[in-house]
């Protein structure tokens, strides 16, 4: 091969040895493009076996060629890089062997998904593998769960830590602008439900209990599901989106050299704005929605402002408010958590984040509705 002139005889690219810690693969002479034909040859005639230490202490040159030589090489043996034990590597060709192991892990990963999506592909076996990513999910929130926790409780003992200022433009942008959205579709929904409610009623001239549904139903239940799924395809969405940005451009590396937390400085003041604003928003989700109702009541079933508000007064009990105002920040913890951990854990590609944004309103949309149900069996067994 061209370039092989000056290169080491095919024995001489490695050296394999035993010794009583297991095996140890010396690397020697320049790993290039150049010599990728001679590399891989040489590479053929062994089979390594764990557990195996990689040196490069006589490695000369590095190139992504010839780590992909290497890595191949593993995956033929059966053997994980993170199995491995690497040393003497510098930081440059250590730079080089981490890119392209990153990469490598992509690529095989993205192979399986297409390889698992085949028509012959076992349908047991598509199962397990989703029962373990999804297993490998629940696992990272619970982690990250608990950092947060964490961090809430550092904070709270230490308020001055809180960075005031970004809490005041995430709650700006997690409650403030998202007002006339939620405002609108609950007032809507109150109209929707009026509507609904009353062509059954009229059947029985019991247009009265319209105010008894629309009423309970909103405050405790339509409201906050309704705003908190609004919330979680807007603000959860945009966490991510956010955060998977400054993960894309290295600027939590960034902060992380600087010997800040990206807990503290990221996530603490969005989890803590979101927690603040839901339940505002939830509250104003009831009034929308009451509103809505009394507008369709009088033309519709002949309720005058003045019977429905004292109807609404009689049939409202506070209880049936405050429970929908004590899921909010439950619903609102859940939500931050989620967007910000995906956003934080997004692979470093253009790709990934959209991906990630997409599967965060969809599992922020699904731990709303389970934890309503949860909440709705609770309050069901005290007696609420």
């Amino acid at each position: 091969m061209p370039g092989d002139s000056h290169a080491p005889p095919p024995d001489r690219w490695f050296e394999l040895a035993e010794t009583a810690e297991g095996q140890v693969l010396s690397l020697c002479g320049d790993w290039r493009l150049q010599n990728a034909g001679a590399i891989w040859q040489a590479l053929s005639a062994v089979s390594p076996k764990a557990p195996l230490t990689i040196r490069a202490s006589e490695l000369t040159g590095l190139d992504s060629a010839g780590a992909l030589l290497l890595l191949r090489a593993l995956q033929r043996a059966a053997l994980s890089a993170s199995e491995c034990r690497w040393l003497d590597f510098g930081p440059e060709h250590a730079r080089i062997l981490d890119g392209v192991r990153r990469r490598y892990a992509e690529v095989a990963a993205a192979s399986a998904d297409l390889g698992a999506a085949r028509p012959g592909a076992s349908p047991l076996a598509a199962l397990g593998r989703h029962t373990v990513e999804v297993g490998a999910l629940l696992h990272g929130h619970l982690g990250f769960f608990g950092a947060t926790l964490a961090a809430l409780a550092e904070v709270f003992a230490r308020p001055r830590r809180l960075r005031a200022k970004e809490l005041v433009s995430q709650f700006e942008q997690v409650c403030l602008n998202a007002i006339p959205v939620v405002a609108l579709v609950t007032l809507l929904i109150g109209v929707t439900i009026a509507y609904l409610l009353g062509l059954q009623a009229e059947k029985y001239g019991a247009n009265i209990f319209v105010v008894d549904g629309v009423a309970i139903g909103m405050t405790r239940e339509f409201a906050p599901i309704i705003v908190a799924t609004i919330v979680a395809g807007r603000s959860g969405a945009a966490f991510t989106a956010q955060l998977g940005a400054m993960r894309l451009a290295e600027e939590i590396d960034a902060i992380r050299t600087l010997g800040l937390s990206p807990m503290q400085v990221l996530v603490v003041p969005r989890v803590l704005a979101l927690i603040v604003a839901l339940p505002l928003l939830v509250f104003i989700g009831d009034a929308l929605g009451i509103a809505g109702a009394m507008m369709v009541a009088d033309p519709l079933l002949g309720l005058t402002p003045a019977t429905f508000l004292e109807r609404l007064r009689d049939a409202l009990d506070l209880k049936h408010f405050w429970i929908g105002l004590a899921k909010a920040p439950v619903f609102a913890l859940f939500i931050a958590v989620i967007g910000c951990r995906m956003g934080m854990t997004v692979g470093r590609d253009t790709r990934a984040v959209g991906l990630a944004t997409t599967s965060t309103v969809v599992q922020s949309i699904v731990s709303v509705i389970l934890l309503d149900a949860g909440f709705a069996v609770l309050f069901q067994e005290l007696g609420l």
